[in-house]
């Protein structure tokens, strides 16, 4: 007769950054929120007005709740502060989903003091990181933030702040970077990242895709007519789409100025701080077009509608391009970074091999969308499916529950 365990299910805490606008670290949590419902979720800052997917948990903040969201790049020494100071040891397990600080919560087996000796008891927490990518101002891209922060005319002094601080605040990521057991990534890019600036090896779990939501129901319908093209007598006109948070290393820029030049159609989906400058980018421009961020029963009308998916930037995964797979869009994406885990050249979309407008717009000149297999294009985004992502998330917190 086969043995039944009696161990009780864990008591489990989620971990985040912050919860302030929709996004795929987001996507990653709701998804961990719906496989632990009753888990409370720690974080920073929480904007309900930005993200209403949590209305039904339980969100935990801090002090830092009292700082304005615009002020979130600004108060990051203070998050590695308060996240350091956080101490989850009480749960078995605990799950940070981060890109940033929220891996420097405290997980340490919990000590006692017995006559003249400190001893560990028998409770130990488990914690598993979820990390996209190492800190990205500290690390790989701390180059482009010193470009451009991103503070508009508070620039010089962001500048000022990261040169003076990046080696302490390098030095402090590092070791919040120990603490974690276990180290789960998004995509090969994002492993190499981990060991190179870590020195800690990670399992690789895809972000989840909610894969029936976008394959199913979109349909090839002609929404791109409302934007009142013009029409080219010299060469035929593809009509694409991109959608990201409108920040400067997205390099929505690129997209515009490759479209300008070809005179394709654009269609830009989203938000952020760059917006204003993207528009004057535009410069009125008929065959290019703005639209705010929209509902997913919506966005995977114009996913399913465009010729192609536009993806210029340079990001450990990227979720918004398996979301156009899904539908069975291609994909046109910058060649390096997560993008080389499912972007397969003549069967789901084409590669551009430099991060420049005359790369981006050579390939669209080339590009042929009755290349490619709408059934194919579909089925290369199955493997992202959140049931696999599910699966795996739970094969590991069991494996780590049972060990402790």
């Amino acid at each position: 007769m086969d043995s039944v365990s009696t161990k009780k299910s864990p008591k489990v805490a989620l971990v985040c950054d912050w919860l302030t606008t929709v996004g795929g670290a987001e996507s990653v949590l709701l998804t961990l929120h719906e496989m632990y419902p009753s888990a409370p979720i720690y974080t920073s800052k929480y904007n309900q007005k930005g993200i209403d997917w949590f209305k039904d948990a339980d969100v935990r903040t801090g002090w830092l709740q009292i700082f304005p969201t615009c002020l979130r790049r600004f108060i990051s020494p203070l998050r590695q502060s308060y996240f350091s100071h956080l101490d989850l040891s009480s749960y078995d397990i605990v799950i940070s989903v981060t890109g940033a600080e929220a891996k420097s919560v405290r997980t340490s087996p919990k000590t006692r003091t017995k006559g003249n000796k400190t001893e560990q008891t028998e409770h130990r927490c488990h914690h598993l990181c979820y990390c996209h990518v190492p800190t990205q101002y500290y690390w790989a891209m701390y180059d482009d933030y010193l470009k451009n922060p991103g503070f508009g005319i508070l620039n010089p002094l962001a500048r000022l702040g990261l040169k003076l601080f990046v080696k302490p605040l390098r030095k402090k990521d590092y070791a919040a970077a120990q603490r974690p057991d276990q180290f789960i990534t998004i995509s090969h890019y994002a492993k190499d990242q981990i060991k190179k600036y870590y020195g800690r090896e990670a399992e690789i779990i895809y972000p989840p895709l909610d894969f029936k939501k976008f394959s199913t129901g979109s349909g090839k319908r002609d929404v791109f007519s409302t934007t009142n093209q013009p029409k080219s007598q010299t060469k035929k006109q593809h009509n694409y789409v991109t959608t990201s948070r409108q920040v400067n290393w997205k390099r929505i820029d690129l997209c515009i100025k490759a479209c300008l030049r070809t005179g394709d159609q654009l269609v830009v989906i989203g938000d952020g701080p760059e917006h204003k400058s993207l528009v004057k980018l535009a410069d009125g421009a008929r065959n290019i077009h703005f639209l705010e961020a929209m509902p997913q029963s919506e966005l995977k009308q114009y996913l399913a509608s465009a010729d192609a998916f536009l993806f210029p930037s340079m990001e450990p995964f990227g979720l918004a391009p398996i979301e156009a797979l899904a539908v069975g869009t291609p994909v046109i994406a910058y060649g390096k970074g997560g993008a080389l885990d499912y972007v397969i050249p003549g069967k789901n979309g084409i590669l551009f091999s430099e991060q420049t407008t005359a790369s981006l717009a050579a390939v669209l000149k080339k590009f042929n969308p009755t290349d490619y297999s709408t059934k194919d294009i579909i089925a290369s985004a199955a493997p992202f499916d959140k049931k696999f992502f599910k699966q795996k998330i739970q094969e590991a917190v069991d494996a780590a529950f049972k060990n402790q």
